[in-house]
């Protein structure tokens, strides 16, 4: 069995320029009119350099974004479930006409990203996009609140990416583009993968997920996300100390790689779930572990929305395919980890925990249940809390 095709049945296209050629775009980035992106679109950008976003070549056009908020398809037929956009205020977008080549900055130090060519200037229904991709329009919403803030024109156009946006330099080898992800996956023998989509630290659950996955897999790969957090969330390196603790003691040796991936969380539910197995598959895995509310917030979705979103799906839209496992805990009855698919006891049996719990049980210095995390996993966590009651 070969490992499953990059997104669009070609070849990875990553847009990030080597050698002279960034040399020289670089020099002539430094010459071009600037525009500011948002941290959403800095990692949009990262992304469509390291290959990613295959076979996308840059921010979408208006038929694009249409097609994909109405159908989930841009306008040449392939198949997408989250417009990739580039926005800029009507001042700035005034600024700029169709076929002027733009430098893209970074959000925070204004070095430059990228260049692009402006092949189209759009309005977008702002309200339209939220309700189809996010199914709500509700301003607390994070993903909505984002949008209904982005620059009033959006750029269409394809880019050259001149920078990893410091990535590899912040988190080393943790950093893995899906080139060097298939190229491990080839050295370890692996074609079936699953994908383990995680902002958090993983915990005995977690574990469980990826053990059931271990079963009917080659292998692992524990993705975290790289880009901005919510408040409260652990950050990427002490949650990436805090997993390779936990694949050192209780998982058996070569079946776990991790990795790291530059995008912020959008927080859209089923559609997000979508995005993570399309470029999962990009990476080379061929399913995508979608447990309990993938990629949720508040209570915007249903438990298992992310579940039931792959059944609508044409055939030929993803080869990554969904291993959709049920809400897991610590049954005190079976003695172990279960699912609701495979524990017959009530919720009195069962240990649930919260991220909000734990993080209150953490920076209390309370105890946490040996069922809910490995001790080890709580070493690492309570030094990270410490540290920040020490500031």
């Amino acid at each position: 069995m070969s490992m499953v095709s990059p997104h669009g049945g070609g070849e990875l296209a990553p847009l990030l320029l080597e050698g002279d050629a960034l040399a020289l775009e670089r020099l002539r980035a430094s010459r071009l009119p600037a525009l500011r992106v948002s941290s959403r679109e800095k990692g949009d950008l990262m992304m469509l350099g390291i290959g990613g976003f295959t076979p996308l070549t840059g921010f979408m056009s208006h038929a694009d974004w249409q097609g994909v908020c109405d159908g989930m398809k841009t306008a040449s037929g392939l198949f997408w479930p989250i417009p990739i956009t580039l926005s800029a205020a009507r001042s700035a977008a005034e600024t700029f006409t169709t076929g002027d080549e733009i430098a893209l900055t970074d959000p925070d130090d204004g070095s430059i990203l990228a260049t692009m060519r402006i092949t189209e200037k759009y309005a977008i229904d702002k309200a339209h996009e939220c309700a189809t991709v996010f199914q709500t329009t509700d301003p607390a919403h994070p993903g909505v609140k984002l949008v209904m803030e982005q620059g009033e024109v959006n750029l269409a156009g394809p880019v050259k990416v001149l920078s990893t946006g410091g990535f590899p330099e912040k988190y080393g080898d943790l950093f893995k583009t899906p080139k060097q992800t298939r190229e491990l996956f080839a050295a370890l023998g692996w074609s079936k993968i699953a994908a383990f989509q995680t902002r958090n630290p993983m915990h005995r659950s977690h574990e469980y997920l990826a053990k059931v996955a271990i079963e009917v897999c080659d292998g692992v790969l524990v993705h975290s996300l790289l880009g901005a957090l919510k408040a409260g969330d652990i950050p990427a390196e002490v949650r990436a100390r805090a997993i390779g603790t936990l694949v050192e003691n209780y998982f058996v040796k070569k079946t776990v790689v991790q990795a790291g991936y530059p995008l912020d969380m959008r927080y859209a539910g089923p559609r997000e779930a979508l995005l993570h197995a399309l470029f999962r598959q990009n990476y080379g895995c061929s399913h995508l572990i979608v447990g309990r509310d993938h990629a949720g917030v508040g209570s915007y979705y249903g438990p298992f929305d992310a579940h039931h979103i792959f059944d609508r799906l044409p055939t030929d839209a993803l080869q990554t395919q969904p291993l959709k496992i049920d809400l897991s805990f610590w049954c005190y009855k079976c003695g172990g980890m279960a699912s609701a698919r495979t524990c017959p006891h009530t919720d009195a049996d069962r240990l649930q925990v919260a991220g909000t719990q734990l993080r209150k049980w953490l920076s209390e210095g309370a105890e946490v249940p040996a069922e809910f995390s490995r001790p080890e996993v709580l070493v690492i966590l309570r030094e990270y809390y410490a540290s920040l009651a020490a500031q």
